[in-house]
């Protein structure tokens, strides 16, 4: 949208999820896409509708805005993920990792405050893509751990409505002209190699967020944030700042303390789930003596 001026965010997601149809139903032919689960989602159209807004809305912020505001804009995102989780799900997480997430935003926050430029359209399109996305990272989440879905068994069952619901937000965000577009070798070659690379960035995201969770995809992401940040300075000598730098470096601790509480969780969960619990038999009585006999137990392994 920068270099070869294609000013179409809709339709560029309307590309990115048409050539993920194409892949998913090649897979499909060659019997390489999981078995949906017996049970439909209820409510799928809704979540295709859902995933329409929040991708069309996060290429079209980053047509208005520079990537430093819409980096700014995903700070918003984790916040809400943890509100919506806790009203719906009354899903809670320790105070340690709201520490934790604290410092990440904060260090985002200062990584990314040299980039931020925007305009009050921009403003008001990054505000309408927050409730989305964090309602799409939720859903993926649930139907993976607790309807049994695989991440392309849901892209295959949700893409077709979600190229609907773009087609239908093109004549609302996008410009005209896009038939005017100057459809050479190279242009077309960029816009198609992008929309492979979204193809495998949708895929390993819905892989992550099922894994996980989508608090857990969230801090991801920044996490990746800090890497361009770090990267950038160590490995092409681009220095955003000794502000940035730091920034940059506290989000990086905050990810870490986050993950290894969350691997301290998960762990131990697993270990009280193995723990051996008692079953207490019915009492028995002995017929030789009339005495009564021991409570008798035993103890089995819970898988």
């Amino acid at each position: 949208m920068g270099r070869l001026e294609f000013n179409f965010p809709i339709f560029l997601t309307l590309i990115h999820y048409s050539i993920d149809w194409i892949l998913l139903a090649f897979f499909k032919t060659m019997s390489l896409l999981p078995v949906s689960p017996p049970k439909t989602t209820p409510f799928s159209s809704l979540f295709s509708l859902i995933m329409a807004f929040a991708s069309g809305l996060a290429n079209t912020c980053l047509k208005y805005n520079s990537v430093g505001f819409y980096q700014m804009a995903k700070i918003a995102v984790t916040p809400t993920i943890v509100f919506a989780e806790f009203i719906r799900l009354r899903k809670t997480i320790s105070f340690k990792k709201v520490l934790a997430l604290a410092v990440v935003l904060a260090g985002i926050a200062v990584a990314t405050v040299t980039d931020l430029e925007f305009n009050a359209f921009g403003a008001c399109i990054a505000i309408a893509w927050i409730i989305p996305s964090a309602i799409n990272k939720i859903l993926w989440s649930n139907l993976q751990q607790e309807a049994n879905w695989t991440s392309l068994a849901l892209m295959w069952k949700t893409t077709p409505i979600t190229i609907f619901f773009l087609l239908a937000l093109m004549p609302w965000l996008d410009p005209p002209g896009v038939l005017s577009f100057k459809w050479d070798i190279n242009n077309s070659t960029a816009v198609l190699t992008l929309a492979l690379l979204g193809f495998l960035l949708q895929w390993s995201g819905a892989l992550a967020v099922g894994a996980t969770s989508a608090t857990s995809h969230v801090v991801l992401g920044q996490f990746k944030t800090c890497v361009i940040v770090v990267g950038g300075y160590l490995l092409f000598n681009s220095d955003p700042g000794f502000v940035s730098r730091c920034g940059a470096v506290a989000a990086l601790g905050g990810t870490s303390v986050y993950t290894s509480l969350s691997l301290k969780e998960t762990n131990h969960q697993s270990s009280s789930k193995q723990l051996p619990t008692q079953i207490p038999l019915p009492k028995s009585k002995t017929s030789e003596n009339g005495s009564e006999g021991s409570t008798v137990t035993s103890t089995s392994n819970v898988v």
